[in-house]
């Protein structure tokens, strides 16, 4: 079977596999309700110490047609809050945002978290995608007011946060020491053995969520190198022993360093067509001593031979060992 049928494939099935997949979450409360909402795009309305008491209300999730807003195509914000006090203190919190048409992007108190399909100039629809992103520990205020942003494109037809469940999530006890590394990521369309030391500054890259194919922010038949970086953190006293990364799909070839050293590729030296690394999950060891608390920097090299490429499918965390078999069994039974 050709590479382009069994990425079409994927694609249509990756949503039913990626929740099979994910870490099992308890809802701790719903964001339902009245939000501030305001047509228009400034890019201080992300900041939390933004005032927006003179915006409209608007009731999500619905969409916002049918709150007044008839007709409307273009970009807006919604604004809403929750107390801190209302999280698991030690917990692990993600925020569904049920669907959103066409193109989202979310803050929680500043801090960039997600985005879903690509604002113009390189519009992408997301409308029928569920947002859930997780939100860095370091960007929450469990002492008190937290602020969520989402920016909103809307191109055409009806628009806005108009279905799905809205909240704050918890992850199940059992995965506190499981590392999600699926979200933002920086993204570099060159190839220079410097990228993977932790201590390079790419505050200039262009971000990109991961996992996703390169489409997504406009680059389509690369052929050739990109680079992929994050930065985590992990909290003192954390269990670290025997940890494995699963590095999910990548199209086509990568090698991935952790703090500067490599600890895994996958290259079958095949020409496009005839290649199988790009449906090949990656399950690397962790060498003992390698993740270390605090900040930690994972960097992937991946080499494009054609059509779509990049982190194009989950899960994308670092997990004890022994959990591998849980993250790892429906995936393998659906491509083998």
């Amino acid at each position: 079977m050709k590479k382009i049928t069994l990425l079409l494939i994927a694609l249509l099935f990756s949503g039913a596999m990626v929740q099979a997949q994910k870490v099992d979450l308890d809802r701790l409360f719903s964001l339902r309700g009245e939000w501030k909402f305001s047509i228009g795009d400034r890019e201080e309305w992300a900041d939390p110490n933004y005032d927006d008491s003179d915006w409209e209300e608007i009731y999500v999730p619905r969409r916002w047609e049918r709150e007044g807003f008839n007709g409307y195509d273009g970009y807006a914000w919604y604004r809403t809050s929750f107390n801190g006090n209302r999280l698991e203190d030690g917990g692990v919190h993600y925020i569904r945002l049920g669907y959103i048409d066409d193109v989202d992007e979310v803050f929680v108190n500043g801090v960039k978290i997600g985005f879903s399909g690509g604002f113009p100039p390189d519009y992408y629809t997301s409308w029928n995608a569920e947002r859930e992103y997780r939100i860095p520990d370091e960007a929450l205020n469990y002492d008190g007011e937290n602020v969520v942003a989402v920016r909103v494109f809307d191109k055409g037809g009806e628009g806005g946060i108009y279905s799905g469940e809205v909240g704050i999530l918890v992850a199940d006890k059992a995965y506190r020491d499981v590392h999600d590394l699926e979200g933002i990521w920086k993204i570099r369309l060159r190839d220079k053995p410097e990228f993977a030391d932790p201590n390079f500054d790419d505050s200039g890259w262009e971000d990109i969520l991961v996992p996703s194919n390169w489409r997504t922010i406009g680059i389509r038949d690369l052929r050739d190198f990109a680079w992929y970086r994050k930065e985590f953190n992990i909290r003192p006293g954390t269990n670290m022993d025997e940890m494995t990364l699963i590095g999910g799909r990548i199209d086509d070839f990568d090698e991935i360093y952790l703090n500067g050293e490599k600890i895994g590729e996958t290259n079958d030296g095949r020409r496009l067509g005839s290649s199988r690394s790009f449906a090949e999950l990656r399950v690397y060891d962790i060498p003992k001593g390698l993740l270390k608390e605090g900040r930690n920097v994972i960097s992937v090299r991946v080499e494009d031979i054609g059509d779509n490429g990049g982190i194009y499918e989950g899960p994308v965390v670092i997990i004890p060992s022994k959990l591998i078999t849980r993250y790892t069994r429906d995936s393998y039974r659906w491509w083998r």
